[in-house]
C-alpha cells in the first residue's frame, strides 16, 4: 500500500488537502471516501486535544482488500485553508460531494466501484451521498437517524448521566444552561457568534439542529452497512432500527455491545470522560475487519456481477416474503444482529 497526496477542489474553489491510500498491485481499484465526525478534524480524525486516528487503520484494512481510500483535512484544519468556525453543516456536505466526484474521476480508480464510509457527522453526510449516481455502497458508523436537535438533546442527556456523583446535583442548572445555549444559537444570524463567551460556529449548529437525515436514508438504493456501539453515549443505538426501516435496499445493521462512539471497546460505564483513556487504544480490530470485508464483497464485483447479484437477491426477496423469518440472521462474531432487506 502507498499514500499519495490528493487535492480536491470544492465548489467555491477552495482546495481540500487529502491523502489517497492505494492498495498494492495495478489498478484500477475500487475506492471509498472516508468522512469523519464533527469538529475541526484533520484527514485522520484528529484534533489538537483528541487524536482518534481513524484514517490510517481503516485505510490499511481496506488496502488489504484491494480498496483505495480518500480522506481530507476539513476547512481551516491541517493543510486546508479557510475558517473552521465559519464553515456550515451544509458546507461539509458539499465538500464531501466534491471529494466523491474527484475520487470517482481519479485515474486508477474504478468509477463503477466507489463507496462512502462515514463516522458520526460523517455518517449523516454519507446518507446524503448514498443516493448519488455512481455510489455503490454506504457504511454508517455511529450515524443518527432523527432530527439533529433531537440527537443533540439525547446526547446531552447521556453525557449528564455519566457525570461524577458530586456534580449530579448541578444537573438542573446544567440542563437550563444547555437549553439557553441552544436558544441563543438559534437567534444568531452570523456564521460565527459568541455564546456564553465562547466563539462557536453558529451556522453549523443552526443547520445541524434543523437537519433531518431520514429523507436521505429513504432515497438510498445501494447496500448499506450500519454499525453503532452499545456503549455509544453520543448516538442512540436504537437509531439502527430506523435506518433498517427506512433504507429500501439491502441493509445490514450491527449493535456491537461494548463499542463506544470513538470506535474502541470499553466494558465499563459509558462516559465521554473516558475518551482520553480510550483513545490511547487502537480502533477496534473486529470493526475494521467487518467494514473491510463487507465493502470488499460489494465493491470488488464487476458491474455484471452486481447486476447478477441484485437479480439473485430479488428472487430471494420474493422467497423471503413467503417465509419472512428467512431474511433474519445472526451477525458474525457475536457483534449484534443484522437484517438484510432486498427491494
Amino acid at each position: 500500500m502507498r499514500d499519495v497526496d490528493m487535492t480536491v477542489t470544492a465548489d467555491d474553489g477552495l482546495s481540500l488537502a487529502g491523502t489517497l491510500t492505494l492498495p498494492a498491485g495495478p489498478g484500477p481499484h475500487p475506492a471509498v471516501l472516508l468522512l469523519h465526525g464533527s469538529g475541526p478534524l484533520d484527514r485522520d480524525a484528529n484534533t489538537g486535544r483528541l487524536r482518534m486516528e481513524l484514517g490510517p487503520p481503516l485505510a490499511a484494512a481496506l488496502a488489504k482488500e484491494g480498496i483505495a481510500t480518500l480522506r481530507y483535512d476539513r476547512r481551516g484544519v491541517g493543510a486546508t485553508s479557510g475558517d473552521w468556525h465559519a464553515t456550515g453543516f451544509a458546507d461539509n456536505r458539499h465538500d464531501a460531494a466534491a471529494a466523491l466526484r474527484a475520487l470517482a474521476g481519479r485515474p486508477g480508480i474504478r468509477a463503477d466501484a466507489v463507496g462512502v464510509v462515514g463516522h458520526s457527522e460523517g455518517a449523516v453526510h454519507a446518507m446524503s451521498l448514498g443516493a448519488h449516481p455512481g455510489v455503490g455502497a454506504v457504511v454508517l458508523l455511529a450515524g443518527f437517524a432523527r432530527l439533529g436537535e433531537d440527537a443533540l438533546r439525547r446526547q446531552a442527556g447521556m453525557i449528564a448521566r455519566g457525570l461524577p456523583a458530586p456534580v449530579r446535583p448541578l444537573l438542573p442548572v446544567l440542563r437550563a444552561l444547555f437549553t439557553r445555549h441552544l436558544a441563543r444559537v438559534r437567534t444568531t444570524r452570523a456564521d460565527v457568534a459568541r455564546v456564553t463567551g465562547i466563539r462557536v460556529n453558529a451556522r453549523w449548529m443552526r443547520e445541524m439542529l434543523d437537519h433531518d437525515p431520514r429523507p436521505d436514508l429513504a432515497n438510498i438504493r445501494v447496500p448499506v452497512l450500519a454499525i453503532t456501539g452499545g456503549k455509544d453515549v453520543q448516538v442512540d443505538p436504537a437509531d439502527l432500527d430506523e435506518i433498517r426501516r427506512l433504507v429500501l435496499g439491502e441493509v445490514e445493521i450491527h449493535r456491537i455491545p461494548d463499542l463506544t462512539h470513538p470506535l474502541r471497546r470499553d466494558p465499563g460505564r459509558p462516559s465521554m470522560l473516558s475518551y482520553p483513556r480510550l483513545l490511547r487504544r487502537p480502533v477496534d480490530a473486529d470493526l475494521l475487519a467487518l467494514v473491510a470485508g463487507w465493502l470488499a464483497l460489494r465493491l470488488g464485483e464487476t458491474s455484471q456481477g452486481r447486476e447478477d447479484r441484485e437479480n439473485r437477491e430479488g428472487l430471494e426477496s420474493r422467497e423471503n416474503r413467503e417465509s419472512p423469518a428467512a431474511s433474519r440472521r445472526e451477525s458474525p462474531g457475536g457483534t449484534g444482529n443484522s437484517l438484510v432487506k432486498n427491494p
